[in-house]
């Protein structure tokens, strides 16, 4: 029987926030929980301050429920969606709403002591003069490559050189006063997407950049895999990859020949005047006919990969972020490609969508998994004890 462990706490505050849910029973019905499990949970986010009670909602019978609501000003977290040549920044309240966004260059490509040390010296600058709700109560970080989420170290990276190993998530503790968490960036925008739906969704969520990234979201809840790396489809090996090598030691890997690196790469080739994947962007929407046609190519290719994961996951939706999602044409390509390909059981009701929040939906990402190991700190199963100043005391453990 479920108890008040399974219960989330940060479904269950963005349900109350986005008004889905306001009352205990209603809590319980979305959560596919006992009401008594609902309560407890309640009860510790009421005493902490957390939520609030304000007014009474229709009687079905009994007593008039009390409806509740999410204290945004109880605290903020900052969240950091990194790339390989900029990182965006935000600041995100309980009920997950972004109250500033930022962008910054960097080049990933200059090590994790650089790039660490910049990110950190922009949140505390943007925190020095932003007016922000209540405490500042954690940071939460998407990183462009595999991450042990245990030991908060990159992993094997195929686009970040000197990254490997490194203990990211230590080495920013040290910067911050505040608890920090880091993920791969898929992962983050993987969350950020499930919180914002209905619970007990199967998602296939995709982050197509200047390299590929996709998660998986099953029943609810991100699939991380034995080793973290579950939807890491980059590296499929397809027909179209020929003989091209990949970075990751393979020939032929859908990064080589999908991606907005190998995108720039091959329309240098052809005499383009293209030097990152937002200037391919740039150049599609101004209908230039090689260009429209290498992203048309790339979305098919991604379309070719999918359809393996559709048919076999059977998803609700299929949500993609990034540059590339942003063409139209890339879009359209996709679609096709799973139609064509995919069981038509399996796409009759699927969504195959742009993710929510835009160009945001890293940080809303990011800052959702922040806030989860605030609240619930034993989210992936692995995760390390909570750091010193972790709100565990009041929310937390005692929330569990």
């Amino acid at each position: 029987m479920p108890d008040s462990e399974s219960v989330s706490t940060m479904r269950l505050l963005w349900l109350i926030a986005g008004g889905r849910a306001v009352t205990r029973m209603e809590l319980a019905t979305l959560l596919r929980q006992p009401q008594s499990s609902v309560s407890v949970r309640v009860q510790t986010l009421l005493a902490a301050g957390v939520l609030t009670e304000h007014g009474e909602g229709p009687s079905r019978g009994g007593r008039r429920p009390r409806l509740l609501a999410v204290n945004a000003g109880y605290g903020h977290v900052w969240a950091v969606d990194v790339g390989g040549r900029h990182m965006r920044l935000g600041a995100m309240d309980l009920a997950g709403t972004l109250l500033g966004a930022w962008e910054r260059p960097l080049s990933i490509a200059a090590g994790p002591e650089v790039v660490l040390a910049e990110l950190s010296d922009a949140v505390h600058e943007l925190a020095g003069r932003a007016e922000l709700p209540g405490r500042w109560l954690g940071v939460g970080v998407g990183l462009p490559g595999p991450v042990d989420v245990a030991a908060g170290s990159v992993t094997l990276p195929s686009r970040m050189p000197g990254w490997r190993g490194f203990p990211v998530r230590d080495a920013l503790r040290r910067r911050f006063e505040q608890p920090v968490e880091v993920d791969n960036d898929a992962n983050v925008l993987a969350l950020g997407q499930a919180r914002g739906g209905p619970p007990g969704e199967t998602l296939v969520v995709v982050k197509a950049g200047t390299g590929i990234g996709a998660a998986l979201v099953v029943d609810g809840r991100l699939h991380r895999g034995r080793a973290g790396v579950a939807g890491d489809i980059s590296h499929v090996r397809i027909a179209a990859g020929a003989d091209h090598p990949c970075s990751c030691g393979n020939l032929g890997c859908l990064e080589t020949v999908g991606s907005g690196a190998a995108l720039v790469t091959a329309l240098r080739a052809q005499g383009v005047r293209v030097n990152s994947t937002a200037d391919v962007m740039a150049a599609a929407q101004d209908a230039h006919p090689t260009v429209t046609t290498a992203v048309r190519a790339a979305g098919l290719l991604l379309g070719e990969v999918l359809s393996t994961v559709v048919n076999f996951a059977n998803p609700d939706a299929v949500l993609l972020g990034g540059a590339l999602a942003g063409s139209e044409v890339y879009m359209a390509a996709l679609r096709g490609a799973l139609y064509e390909r995919c069981l038509p059981l399996a796409t009759r009701q699927l969504r195959i969508e742009r993710v929510a929040d835009g160009a945001d939906a890293g940080l809303i990402g990011a800052g959702t998994w922040a806030l989860d190991q605030v609240f619930d700190p034993v989210a992936p199963a692995a995760a390390p004890a909570a750091a010193p100043g972790r709100v565990v005391g009041t929310i937390g453990r005692a929330a569990r």
